[in-house]
């Protein structure tokens, strides 16, 4: 009798698996981000890679480096950002791992505090998360607009990733607001562009600096629809409430339909198989209203700053 061959797995779509397949997912994943970005961008009316406007002269702009390429030899790739650099493997060559990767620390070190000074003067932060191509035309994108606008007016800073879409809409209602508007970019193997409403821009190398800021600096988050780096933060955020590193820190999912199929996978599956508790489910507020959004956000700084006083 003939052994059975086993099956090969399959992606989420339902194609077979190989690193053929695997080369040209992520080939056509880079491709749509930058697709999407750039979209964002000329839904706003303004070209991807142009220049946003000089800012006012109270603002603070660290770090805007232009597209460069790095250690071109690693990869065959034409750019290297600095986090797929920290990321590589160690090679053969143990000789270049010692020259390189310890040093890098001295860098990151000091990308941290370059944040911490950029961003210490706030003490009433909330970061707006979703995607880079809604346009202006978008009901969420109004929606993020008033969020930030209401929460501005209540003395809070507004932070975004400072790319198109959900985020200019934040930090666009800041600015309405009379409120801060900042922004924490990132490196990309392409230029993004910050958008023309931010007053503070930090720029980041590191993906992890980046997000230890948005956590830091913010009493909330409000999660807009949005893709991959929108439900990464999601869940780093209910992850640091779960293990008791944060409290008193409001995730609202802003738009109810949008996140329907997520918060139903999650009651079915992971309350239901047991892999968190119930109550986990509480950690998360619907809503499809700004007021609402930013009442829920108010109401948490209030607690927040009474448990310090006690």
């Amino acid at each position: 009798m003939a052994k059975k061959r086993p099956s090969q797995p399959r992606t989420a779509s339902g194609k077979t698996s190989s690193a053929v397949t695997r080369a040209q997912a992520e080939q056509e994943s880079r491709d749509g981000l930058v697709e999407r970005t750039e979209e964002g961008h000329r839904k706003a009316g303004r070209e991807p890679n142009a220049e946003p406007p000089l800012v006012s002269s109270g603002a603070r702009a660290v770090r805007r480096p232009e597209p460069r390429l790095i250690d071109q030899d690693i990869r065959d790739r034409p750019m290297l950002t600095e986090d797929e650099k920290l990321l590589q493997s160690p090679k053969d060559d143990m000789g270049a791992f010692t020259r390189s990767d310890p040093w890098r620390v001295m860098r990151i070190t000091a990308e941290f505090v370059e944040g911490f000074d950029a961003l210490s003067p706030i003490h009433k932060g909330v970061t707006i998360f979703g995607s880079a191509r809604t346009g202006p035309d978008d009901p969420q994108y109004v929606a993020a607009q008033e969020t930030a606008r209401l929460l501005a007016l209540q003395g809070f800073s507004i932070i975004t990733g400072a790319g198109p879409g959900i985020m200019e809409a934040a930090n666009k209602g800041a600015k309405e607001g009379g409120g801060h508007s900042v922004g924490c970019n990132i490196e990309l193997p392409f230029e993004q562009g910050a958008n023309p409403y931010v007053d503070t821009l930090v720029n980041f190398r590191y993906f992890f600096v980046r997000k230890t800021m948005f956590i830091k600096y913010s009493n909330a988050f409000i999660i807009f629809p949005g893709g991959f780096g929108t439900l990464d933060e999601l869940f780093e955020a209910l992850t640091l409430i779960q293990t008791g590193k944060i409290y008193q820190f409001p995730v609202i999912l802003f738009g109810r339909h949008y996140w329907a199929g997520l918060v139903r996978w999650i009651t079915s599956r992971l309350v239901g198989e047991g892999k968190i508790a119930p109550g986990d489910l509480d950690l998360l507020l619907l809503t499809d209203d700004p007021a609402e959004a930013a009442q829920a956000v108010i109401d948490a700084h209030e607690a927040q700053t009474a448990a310090n006083v006690e």
